[in-house]
């Protein structure tokens, strides 16, 4: 086959480190819009990205040339510096180590951008540890919860 076809779409899932609430509502619209940015500068595309102030959700379509591991390292790492720079008030500011990632059915792309745009009301009801816990469980991808917050 001379070509290449993907559909690679990825709910990723990532909070700061010790879910420390540094993305208050001055800063957050910023962070997205500097995340979304980012996912296209490594050349995918960026439909939404959301969260409140512990943690931030992309939902991207990744080009099949890049590493999902590499693009989120860059990302993270290059929007911390752009934080410090832009905000000096957040000089602890740091996202934790790793991050969850979900593949995503095109047929589902509709599903989660809603998920995704009411992050402010679902979590006044469930924390982020049980909304990720739930994620991983209905995604069937094995844990330790010792090694989750970190």
């Amino acid at each position: 086959m001379p070509h290449s076809y993907t559909s690679l779409f990825y709910h990723i899932v990532f909070s700061t480190k010790e879910r420390y609430p540094f993305l208050n509502l001055d800063v957050r619209g910023r962070v997205h819009d500097y995340l979304g940015g980012a996912i296209r500068s490594e050349e995918g595309t960026s439909f939404i990205v959301n969260g409140v102030a512990d943690h931030v959700h992309i939902l991207a379509r990744l080009r099949q040339d890049k590493v999902l591991a590499d693009v989120l390292r860059d990302i993270k790492a290059n929007s911390s510096g752009w934080i410090h720079d832009h905000f000096p008030g957040l000089s602890k500011f740091a996202w934790q180590t790793g991050y969850a990632a979900f593949t995503v059915s095109k047929s589902h792309i509709e599903v989660i951008q809603r998920y995704i745009a009411n992050q402010e009301a679902h979590h006044q009801k469930v924390t982020f540890q049980e909304e990720l816990i739930a994620l991983l469980k209905a995604h069937e991808i094995e844990f330790d919860e010792r090694y989750l917050w970190t």
